[in-house]
């Protein structure tokens, strides 16, 4: 969440900068309010208790003297600011919860640099690679055989059976068979061993709990898009960053140990509740996935280099793949709650003719930090500070899977797999037909 002292020292300011992200005005006044009323309604319910404490002192002295009457005086009036202290001491604590539930739905302020936006639309492209640029100066065209949907190639080659898949779990729950359950396979295994040991892998539950699904920014206001075990309250977790951004919950970390660098591969789940109708065919949107996160806590003034090299990571798995991409600036309008900046990757996908997201590389500032109340003592001293997050995708498999299906597609109906992936694949790179 974001520090409330931003909302007290500069209210203008932040309101202004949440207004680009489409927050309305009248919701962060709401907070403001609830913040002046609950300080306002805590130092009246401290002054009064201060004041029953001089009354009880004055009741004692009271009973010392013999002034009986006097002392059931000051009882009757310490009562009365008793039951008045405890009326405010209440008001105020729900304020404070007022306050505390609107810095849970108030989004993180955007970095100054994020393009402004009300949609996908408006994200900016930043560049694109393709297989052979350094040497060819023309992008590659969309070959007539290619034209092929990775569901319909899926199935032709016993690779995607989406139907079984339903049969078993519902819609949107895939199920590889054959080559294409080794490729995804292979895909895990190339990516975490280019990213060890520079981060260490993690085998993580991808079943949380509540405050750990809290402290990334995914609940509360993100609920209807979760998986919930009501009966364990457990969570499904829709990223492995979730569990990495709570291994040091409650932790006061060393400045010499940061930045700490994670990866780990794990199924996701996601209900994708508002993607009725869209999107729905073969692997452009699951409710189960495989990725493989990469996560780093880390200083503020460590915290950009962190976020370039989680990207530079998954451009470089997408340069060996020899897959055609680029890489996005999301605007303000497209940017995940708690995210400052993000950078997506999307690879090109021929089939379906389309750029697929594959990648997503956040800066969260402390705003995740403050929930999971991650800190750091600095080197040289100083009171202990929040530590910054930063977060991504090297790689999410299935859009990545369909890519490389439709993109490495042959005429006589094979397809042909990228070269770096032959080691986890026993050298067999070319899948055909059963």
């Amino acid at each position: 969440m974001i520090d409330i002292r931003l909302l007290r020292d500069d209210p203008a300011g932040t309101t202004a900068a949440l207004a680009r992200r489409g927050v309305d005005a009248a919701e962060v006044a709401a907070v403001i309010a609830a913040d002046g009323a609950h300080r306002s309604l805590q130092t009246r319910a401290e002054g009064l208790r201060a004041e029953v404490k001089m009354l009880s002192r004055a009741v004692g002295e009271a009973m010392k003297s013999g002034d009986q009457p006097r002392a059931e005086e000051l009882r009757a009036e310490s009562r009365r600011l008793g039951d008045e202290e405890r009326r405010l001491a209440s008001e105020a604590e729900a304020e404070g919860e007022k306050v505390h539930q609107g810095l849970l739905y108030l989004p993180n302020i955007p970095a100054d640099e994020v393009p402004d936006g009300a949609s996908d639309a408006d994200n900016v492209e930043i560049r694109r690679w393709w297989p052979g640029i350094g040497r060819a100066a023309a992008e590659p065209t969309r070959l007539a055989h290619q034209q092929v949907p990775h569901w319909e190639i899926g199935a032709a080659l016993q690779l995607l059976d989406m139907e079984r898949g339903a049969r078993l779990s519902g819609s949107m729950f895939p199920l590889y068979r054959g080559a294409g359950a080794r490729l995804l396979r292979a895909l895990t295994s190339l990516a975490l061993d280019r990213h060890s040991p520079a981060y260490e892998e993690i085998r993580p539950p991808t079943m949380v709990l509540t405050e750990t699904m809290v402290s990334t920014g995914h609940l509360p206001k993100f609920a209807d898009d979760a998986y919930h075990l009501e009966r364990d309250d457990l969570w499904a977790i829709p990223t492995a960053e979730v569990p990495l951004t709570s291994m040091h919950r409650g932790e006061i970390l060393e400045e010499s140990v940061l930045p700490l660098r994670y990866t780990a591969a794990t199924a996701c789940y996601r209900r994708e509740a508002g993607s009725a109708g869209r999107d729905t065919r073969g692997l452009l949107r699951v409710h189960e996935f495989d990725k493989v996160e990469l996560f780093a806590y880390a200083t503020p003034a460590q915290a950009l280099d962190a976020q370039a090299d989680i990207l530079r990571r998954a451009e470089l798995l997408l340069q060996d793949l020899a897959l055609r991409y680029r890489v996005m600036d999301l605007c303000t309008g497209d940017l995940g709650g708690p995210s400052a900046r993000t950078f997506d990757l999307e690879v090109y996908s021929s089939g379906v003719d389309r750029w697929l997201e594959v990648s997503s590389t956040s800066w969260y500032r402390d705003y995740q930090a403050r929930r999971a109340q991650v800190r750091y003592r600095p080197a040289g001293g100083g009171p202990v500070q929040l530590v910054h997050t930063v977060n991504g995708s090297a790689l999410a498999w299935p859009r990545l899977w369909a890519a490389l299906i439709e993109n490495g597609y042959q005429e006589d109906g094979t397809v042909l797999l990228p070269e770096c992936l032959a080691p986890y694949l026993g050298g067999e790179l070319l899948i055909k037909a059963p």
